[in-house]
């Protein structure tokens, strides 16, 4: 299990760091292993509880990366953070072989956009007795804005969670190490978002399971705001999708604006509680 969030009472706060040449946001910026590691100790001392290393793209349209090139690109940044500090390490790939390689250099959470649904990925996240997140995508990334269609958003997605959940648990992953993701922007519409974001209360409750949240810097934002063409312009809508997120249950944020994100749940909980 990974340590308790460092604003009390929740959420926890996992930053993102992507040593990726061409993610949707931040692409090509942490590329240098010194620089990885200097960017991930800066969002643990703006209290990132959690890293999540990336080294392939999933925005809309990305091209799969060898396992090979993956392992090159992940393997020294989180043996790097490891070296320097004792933050809690996620890696986020669909390749068990990436999982492994990075549980052994001191990752402990397996952030995955494809659920476990490759071969061997659930027994081997058993066998490693890691957190995983198991997370809802239509489609794969190359071709899943691609007109994405649902007979019912929230029902299909909290079905796909409880199955993927319940698979887990078949295969030995203890049901307290489980969290789910509804997969904002992955294979969904504004609608879809939207809808998905509103209901992250039911998704928490009816699967029982704790769930993280993910809307930093995410297209949708710009189809509400069209001016925030830039990633880096959806600040506000990525805060005010967390609060919403925070507000009805969700247990961990996954951001690029770490600073930002910690200050406005600790305003948010003081304006709720009525102190500081």
């Amino acid at each position: 299990m990974i340590a308790p969030p460092k604003i009390e009472r929740g959420p926890w706060i996992m930053g993102i760091l992507n040593v990726t040449p061409d993610s949707f946001s931040d692409g090509g910026r942490h590329a240098d292993v010194r620089a990885a590691v200097d960017a991930a100790l800066r969002m643990e001392s703006e209290g990132a509880d959690v890293i999540d290393v990336g080294g392939e793209s999933t925005r809309p349209g990305a091209a799969p990366v060898p396992v090979a090139e993956e392992i090159a690109r992940v393997l020294p940044v989180i043996e790097g953070i490891r070296r320097r500090s004792g933050v809690t390490i996620s890696i986020d790939t669909m390749k068990p072989a990436v999982a492994r390689e990075a549980m052994d250099a001191g990752a402990t959470i397996w952030n995955d956009v494809n659920a476990l649904r490759e071969e061997t990925a659930l027994e081997l996240a058993a066998d490693m007795g890691c957190d995983v997140v198991l997370m809802h995508m239509q489609g794969e990334p190359r071709t899943m804005q691609a007109n994405p269609k649902y007979d019912d958003v929230v029902a299909d997605v909290m079905a796909f969670l409880r199955a993927r959940a319940h698979a887990a648990m078949q295969a030995g992953i203890a049901a307290e190490k489980i969290w789910i993701d509804p997969g904002i922007g992955f294979g969904k519409t504004l609608a879809h978002n939207l809808a998905l974001t509103r209901a992250v209360g039911a998704l928490k409750e009816e699967t029982g399971f704790k769930l993280l949240y993910g809307a930093s810097r995410k297209s949708f934002i710009g189809r509400i705001d069209p001016a925030a063409t830039d990633a880096r312009e959806r600040l506000g809508g990525s805060l005010a999708a967390a609060i919403r997120a925070v507000s009805l249950g969700a247990d961990m944020l996954r951001v690029h604006d770490v600073r930002e994100t910690v200050q406005a749940m600790r305003v948010w909980r003081a304006m709720e509680e009525g102190a500081a």
